[in-house]
């Protein structure tokens, strides 16, 4: 039996940058409507939005990375992930997307970490190169950890 060389990713264009995401992470591209407000969240949260009866929490990844300062666009999509970090009262969080995502084969060849050995901004794991395109993998699980830690600071 070979040992699985490629995945598949989604290359995910936000505002002023790309995030890369295994496809096993992303569980649908829904339309954008305006999120529930979270009172007193940081701006980055931007609300909870409705998704197959959960309230999911809306991240903007750009204003939390520091890509941007405020979340924009016409063709504004979200990204429905499944979380990764065990939380049952967070099986799922989104984030804002500009337009639909691209599918893309990622193996040790096409992929080069490009800030190797460099501390990272707030939200990022690595940054990379996938071919031509730079992109950001985003440290989901401290994402995660910052939404729980801004929703019970709000509860507090």
């Amino acid at each position: 039996m070979e040992k699985q060389t490629e995945i598949r990713g989604l290359m995910i264009t936000v505002t002023n940058g790309r995030v890369l995401l295994p496809n096993a992470n992303v569980t649908e591209i829904i339309t954008y409507s305006t999120p529930e407000p979270i009172e007193n969240a940081p701006a980055w949260l931007l609300g909870r939005t409705r998704w197959r009866g959960w309230r999911v929490p809306l991240v903007s990844f750009s204003m939390l990375a520091g890509l941007a300062p405020k979340e924009g666009g016409v063709n504004a999509k979200v990204t429905v992930l499944k979380a990764l970090g065990g939380n049952p009262k967070m099986p799922f969080l989104a984030m804002v997307a500009q337009g639909f995502p691209r599918l893309t084969t990622i193996s040790a060849e096409t992929m080069v970490d490009t800030g190797e050995g460099e501390a990272h901004g707030v939200g990022i794991a690595h940054t990379v190169l996938v071919r031509d395109d730079q992109a950001i993998v985003p440290d989901l699980v401290g994402i995660e950890r910052m939404i729980s830690d801004a929703i019970a600071g709000v509860a507090a």
